[in-house]
C-alpha cells in the first residue's frame, strides 16, 4: 500500500494511508498462524483416532487462506494481471472438493508462508514524505501597520513585507530589501552560500545563514518554489511505471502447462484425483517462496553493507539498472568546501602559519568556509590560538585579534576594506571554476589568499570504473550548479554526459529521457533531487548528510556518507536476482518431473504435497546462499 499525499495551501500535506501501511503484513501473519495451527490440531486428532474431526479442522484452517486468495485474484483480474495465485487456488479448491483436506491444508501453509515473506520484504516500500513537509515553514513574520505579527503561510499575499530571521527557511518566493546570505544547497546543489544584493530574487526553501533581512513576497506560499517541488515529487511518483515482480513473468506459461497436464491426466484416466495430484505438486512454491527468500536475504545483505532498500521489487529492479544519473553536490562531491589553494605574499610566511592564523580567527564563525579552514588546520595538527575582539559581518568575513595581531579573514572585497590590497598577490592567483577565494590580512596588509572548492570524493574514478565493470553502460552527471563548475568537477572522470544549471524539472526530464532506453538509477541528496529520485526506476539517496526529503522519496538510502557503497549494493541485487532465477529453474524443473509422475498415478495428493515440500526446502536453502 502506498501513502498518497495531497498538498494543501501553504505547502502542507494530508496523508491518505497513515497507519494502514502494515495491515497486509499483519493479515498474512494471521493466515499463516491459522493454517499452521490447523495442521497441528488435525494431526493431533489423527493421533487420537478422530479422523472426522481432523478433516474438518484441516478444511476450516484452509478456508481463510482460500478466501483471502480469491479476493486477491479478483483484484488482480480487475487490473488485468494473471498471477500464480490461480494455481494455488485451484489446488486448494480441488483438494477440498474431493475430500483431500490434509493436502489442501499443506498447500494453504505453503501459500500463506510465501505471502508472509513477500509482504515482509515490501512493507517498508510505502513511506510518506514527513521530513520534507516538516521543513516547510508553517508561519512567517509579517510587518504590518500594527508592527510585526506571526501569521500562517496561507495569509501571505504578494506585496507583503516578511522578516526572515537568521537560521530560518525563506517561507515564500520574493525580493530581498537588503543584503542577505542564503544557503541554496538543498534546492539547487550550490555547495557554498550565496550573497543576494538588495532587490535580488530569493526562493522559498533556502536557508538564511546570514543576518536577519526583510523581503517582499512575490508569490503566495502555494505558488512558491518549495511547494512546487513537493507537488512535483508526487507527480513523478504517480507517473513512475509499476515494477513487475520476477515471479509473475512465469505465471501465464506455468498456469497453462499445469491446467493442461492436470486436465489431460483426469481426461485420459477418468480419475479426478490424478488431476488433483498434478495441481498439488504444481503449486508454484518455488516461485512463491524462493524468490521472496532470495530477495529478503538480499535486503539483509544490503543493509549490512549500509544500504537500505525499501522493498523486494526495488532490489529486483536494481539488478537490471544500466544507466546511473549522479547529482554533484553532496553525492559526487562531499557537499562541503575543501582547501585547494594557498598563496602567501612572501617566503617569510609559510602556508601553515597563514592557515593557522586564519583558522584561529575563524573558530568564532559558523560560515562553511570558516569551518573548512578550521577543519583543514586541525587535519594538519596546527595549534590554534583563541581569538579576541571578534566582529563578524555575516556572509562577508570577520576581524579580530589573534596573539595580539589584528587579523581579518573573508572575501577579497571585505578584507580590502580593512587592509591594504596586495595587487601582486591577487594577480598571481588564477582560480578555476567553482573555486571561492578568501583573503587573509595581518596588521592591515593582505598576506595570503585561500582557494576553496567542493571536490569529488576520494576514490570516485575507481568507483566509476568499477560500476562500468559491473555492467553500467552509461553514467551521467546532473547538477544544479553552473555548467562550468560541473565540467570542472567532471574533468578527468569517465562521464558520458555532464549537465549543469539544472532545476528539479530539468533533472526529471533527464531521468525520463534516459529511461526510454534502459532502466535508470538516480543518486542524489538534496531537496532539488527528490522529484528525480521519485521519477527514476530506482532512486538512491545519500541519507547520512542529505536532505530528509530525498531519503523519504528515494527507493534506496545509503546510510553512511560513502558513495562507494553503491557498488556492493548493485552487486548484491544482481546476485540475489541470479540466485532467485536459479532457484526458480531448479524448483520448476523438479515440480515438472513431479507433475508427470503424479499424472501417471504414482503420487497421491498428500504425497504430492510432501514432495512439493521437499522441493520447497531445496529451493529455499539455495535461495539462502544470498546471505553468504
Amino acid at each position: 500500500m502506498t501513502a498518497q499525499t495531497s498538498i494543501a495551501p501553504g505547502g502542507t500535506a494530508k496523508s491518505a494511508a497513515n497507519t494502514n501501511i502494515n495491515r497486509p503484513h499483519d493479515l498474512t501473519a494471521v493466515l499463516l498462524i491459522i493454517a499452521t495451527a490447523g495442521l497441528c490440531l488435525g494431526l493431533w486428532s489423527q493421533q487420537i483416532d478422530n479422523h472426522a474431526a481432523s478433516g474438518v479442522i484441516w478444511s476450516v484452517a484452509t478456508l481463510p487462506v482460500l478466501l483471502s486468495l480469491f479476493v486477491q485474484i479478483v483484484q488482480s483480474l480487475r487490473r488485468g494481471d494473471v498471477g500464480l495465485d490461480i494455481v494455488a487456488a485451484l489446488s486448494m479448491s480441488a483438494a477440498l472438493l474431493f475430500g483431500e483436506n490434509l493436502a489442501a491444508n499443506v498447500v494453504a501453509i505453503m501459500y500463506a508462508g510465501g505471502q508472509f515473506l513477500e509482504s515482509f520484504a515490501d512493507r517498508r516500500a510505502g513511506r510518506e514524505m514527513t521530513a520534507l513537509l516538516a521543513r516547510v515553514p508553517r508561519t512567517a513574520i509579517r510587518q504590518s501597520s500594527h508592527g510585526l505579527e506571526e501569521v500562517s503561510l496561507e495569509r501571505l499575499i504578494p506585496g507583503d513585507h516578511v522578516v526572515v530571521r537568521s537560521g530560518e527557511v525563506v517561507p515564500v518566493d520574493g525580493h530581498v530589501q537588503s543584503d542577505a546570505v542564503l544557503d541554496y544547497a538543498s534546492l539547487t546543489g550550490e555547495a557554498l552560500p550565496v550573497k543576494c544584493a538588495d532587490g535580488a530574487l530569493v526562493l522559498s526553501g533556502a536557508g538564511n545563514v546570514g543576518q536577519t533581512f526583510m523581503m517582499t513576497a512575490l508569490r503566495t506560499a502555494d505558488e512558491s518554489t518549495y511547494s512546487g517541488i513537493v507537488r512535483l515529487v508526487e507527480r513523478a511518483r504517480l507517473s513512475k511505471a509499476p515494477m513487475t515482480r520476477l515471479a509473475d513473468r512465469y505465471a501465464i506459461v506455468f498456469l497453462a502447462c499445469t491446467v493442461a497436464l492436470a486436465g489431460a491426466a483426469w481426461a485420459f484416466t477418468s480419475d479426478p484425483i490424478r488431476g488433483l495430484s498434478v495441481l498439488v505438486v504444481a503449486t508454484p512454491c518455488p516461485l512463491i517462496l524462493a524468490v521472496p527468500v532470495a530477495i529478503v536475504a538480499g535486503l539483509s545483505r544490503a543493509a549490512r553493507a549500509g544500504v537500505l532498500v525499501k522493498g523486494g521489487a526495488i532490489l529486483e529492479m536494481m539488478a537490471t539498472i544500466r544507466t546511473i544519473v549522479l547529482d554533484k553536490t553532496g553525492t559526487l562531491t562531499g557537499g562541503t568546501p575543501k582547501l585547494v589553494l594557498v598563496n602567501v605574499a612572501s617566503p617569510s610566511l609559510s602556508e601553515d602559519e597563514a592557515l593557522r592564523l586564519a583558522a584561529s580567527l575563524d573558530q568564532a564563525s559558523t560560515h562553511p568556509i570558516a569551518k573548512a579552514l578550521v577543519g583543514e588546520a586541525k587535519h594538519r595538527h596546527l595549534d590554534l590560538a583563541s581569538p579576541t575582539h571578534v566582529v563578524e559581518t555575516p556572509g562577508e568575513g570577520l576581524r579580530g585579534k589573534v596573539e595580539g595581531k589584528t587579523i581579518a579573514i573573508g572575501g577579497i572585497d571585505y578584507v580590502a576594506k580593512h587592509a591594504r590590497k596586495n595587487r601582486k598577490l591577487l594577480a598571481s592567483v588564477s582560480a578555476s571554476a567553482g573555486t571561492v577565494l578568501a583573503a587573509l590580512a595581518v596588521s592591515g596588509k593582505v598576506v595570503a589568499l585561500f582557494g576553496l572548492a567542493d571536490k569529488p570524493r576520494e576514490g570516485i574514478p575507481a568507483l566509476l570504473d568499477s560500476l562500468r565493470e559491473a555492467g553500467i553502460r552509461r553514467i551521467i552527471l546532473a547538477s544544479g550548479d553552473r555548467q562550468a563548475v560541473a565540467e570542472e568537477i567532471a574533468r578527468d572522470l569517465p562521464f558520458d554526459l555532464v549537465r549543469g544549471d539544472l532545476d528539479p524539472n530539468a533533472k526529471v526530464a533527464i531521468v525520463h529521457a534516459e529511461g526510454k532506453q534502459t532502466p535508470v538509477m538516480m543518486v542524489g541528496d538534496g531537496i532539488n533531487d527528490a522529484p528525480a529520485l521519485a521519477a527514476a526506476n530506482v532512486g538512491v539517496a545519500m541519507g547520512a548528510t542529505g536532505a530528509a526529503a530525498s531519503s523519504e522519496t528515494a527507493d534506496v538510502v545509503i546510510v553512511q556518507d560513502r558513495l562507494d557503497a553503491l557498488l556492493p549494493a548493485i552487486r548484491i541485487a544482481r546476485r540475489s536476482r541470479n540466485i532467485a532465477l536459479e532457484s526458480v529453474t531448479i524448483g520448476l524443473g523438479l515440480s515438472g518431473i513431479g507433475m508427470l509422475v503424479a499424472a501417471f498415478g504414482y503420487l497421491t495428493p498428500v504425497r504430492g504435497a510432501i514432495v512439493q515440500e521437499v522441493i520447497d526446502v531445496l529451493v529455499i536453502l539455495n535461495a539462502l546462499r544470498v546471505l553468504r
